[in-house]
């Protein structure tokens, strides 16, 4: 076998595999799985549940102080409601107090 085969295959051996892409319904994140890292960080859906609350009311600020405050409210919010969906957790302990 040459070099150049050789190096192939040491380089093949090596190779990293792929991460698979995951794709996630952020409606059915529990509390449980939210509060326990089973998606990802919790920080990580909070920024995406921000998101997409503030652009429905057609808001393009971020607050970073009540973003930190609302994501540990969720967290505690969630303790007691582990089948709850993060995103009816939201719309009760942050969305409907405002109203």
């Amino acid at each position: 076998m040459s070099k150049i085969g050789v190096a192939v295959l040491v380089l093949v051996g090596f190779a990293v595999p792929a991460h698979a892409q995951m794709t996630v319904d952020v409606a059915k994140i529990t509390c449980a799985q939210f509060r326990n890292y089973s998606i990802t960080d919790p920080a990580n859906i909070a920024l995406w549940l921000s998101g997409y609350f503030n652009g429905q009311r057609g808001n393009t600020v971020v607050d970073v102080q009540a973003f930190r405050s609302n994501l540990e409210t969720i967290k505690d919010y969630c303790i007691t409601r582990p089948d709850m969906t993060v995103m009816q957790a939201v719309k009760e302990a942050i969305l409907a107090p405002a109203k």
